[in-house]
């Protein structure tokens, strides 16, 4: 990439953190009675019809009501701010089947599920399972521990909240826009760096006739539109790979710019999540992280978010290295981590949702 294309981006996704707190009203959505009784029918409709999780579209699942707001929200992810959260879903009185219908159900309206592993989840359960975050093969989410600025392989990442950690869990995201602005005011060396080829573990989700590892920039331009990717332990942990070039010392510069820049309280946004909340923030545009948190003893009452990556036809043009690392959907965007010769799943239960789980397909049994 030529030094003269790196100029700083502008628009509405460019933003700090500390104004959008003081704007909240204009990127939260609280439900109201009417829609909350025509989610509630959805979900009976969906129910009764013995229908599985993942056959639910916009067309079986009509929001007449929240429709006209969803599509406000869609052009805010995708032309505006970049995320948003719907507030007030009726999580605690829903069984984990039902909220998985009434959350698949919104998310049908936003885009397409795709798969979150190598065994072709296309509901996650982010919570507490104890794992070794230091192992090639682990994921962040799924410990209590502080997880660092990233992005997902997605267009669209929804969190819906089932149950709130007792204290810590905060959601923080930042604009990659501004992240990559300030950047660029101090080192654009270093955002040049950002800009060229790097090697990324797989961490054993490897589909057929692929490398264990692929290649993608951090800042990425295409119709000159930036879109940021960025998961440093994947970076790192394809250092595993003899075969591949070391880490040089201007990258690890790069990195730790990236991460301090997107941790400036300046920069970054904070939000709690109650029950019943849903966070969609687009993928490209924003990174995410989240803070420590500490669990209630009791299993029942422990943390846990249910998870979606959608595919949105609506989503910006994707540089050429993102296919390297996915194949697309029938409509040409990412598919997340689906493998040949795998179905899609929608795991109900946390112990179903490990990367270890054996595959199971959900089907609702008749209210």
């Amino acid at each position: 990439m030529n030094q003269e294309r790196l100029r700083p981006v502008e628009g509405a996704r460019v933003w700090h953190g500390p104004d959008m707190a003081k704007q909240s009203d204009d990127w939260t959505y609280s439900l109201s009675a009417g829609e909350i009784a025509e989610i509630d029918a959805a979900v009976v409709t969906i129910d009764n019809a013995g229908l599985d999780v993942l056959d639910i579209t916009r067309d079986n699942f009509p929001l007449p009501k929240l429709a006209a707001t969803l599509q406000r929200i869609q052009g805010d992810l995708q032309n505006g701010r970049g995320f948003g959260i719907i507030r007030g879903v009726p999580v605690n009185r829903y069984e984990i089947r039902q909220a998985a219908i009434a959350y698949f159900g919104i998310g049908a309206h936003f885009g397409e599920a795709v798969s979150q592993n190598a065994k072709g989840h296309a509901l996650g359960h982010v919570c507490n399972l104890g794992f070794d975050p230091t192992l090639p093969t682990a994921r962040g989410y799924q410990s209590g521990n502080k997880l660092n600025f990233h992005t997902d392989p997605t267009d669209l990442v929804g969190l819906m909240c089932l149950r709130k950690s007792k204290s810590g869990g905060l959601s923080s995201i930042v604009s990659a826009g501004t992240v990559f602005n300030t950047m660029l005011e101090q080192r654009p060396d270093l955002v040049q760096v950002l800009t060229e080829t790097l090697y990324r573990d797989r961490r054993g989700e490897i589909p057929a006739g692929r490398e264990p590892w692929y290649r993608l920039p951090v800042f990425n331009f295409r119709d000159g539109q930036l879109t940021t990717n960025y998961v440093r332990s994947t970076i790192e942990k394809a250092q595993r790979f003899d075969e591949l070039p070391r880490l040089t010392e201007l990258q690890r510069e790069a990195f730790a710019l990236i991460e301090r820049t997107a941790a400036d309280p300046a920069l970054y946004l904070d939000m709690a999540f109650e029950p019943g909340d849903i966070q969609f923030i687009n993928n490209h545009y924003i990174m995410h992280s989240r803070t420590a948190y500490e669990d209630y003893p009791e299993p029942e009452k422990r943390r846990h978010l249910l998870r979606l990556w959608l595919a949105c036809d609506k989503g910006p043009s994707l540089a050429a290295p993102y296919y390297e690392f996915m194949d697309k959907t029938a409509s040409g965007r990412p598919n997340g981590y689906l493998m040949p010769g795998v179905a899609l799943t929608a795991p109900l239960n946390v112990e179903d949702g490990g990367p270890g789980a054996s595959e199971q397909r959900v089907t609702l049994a008749s209210a």
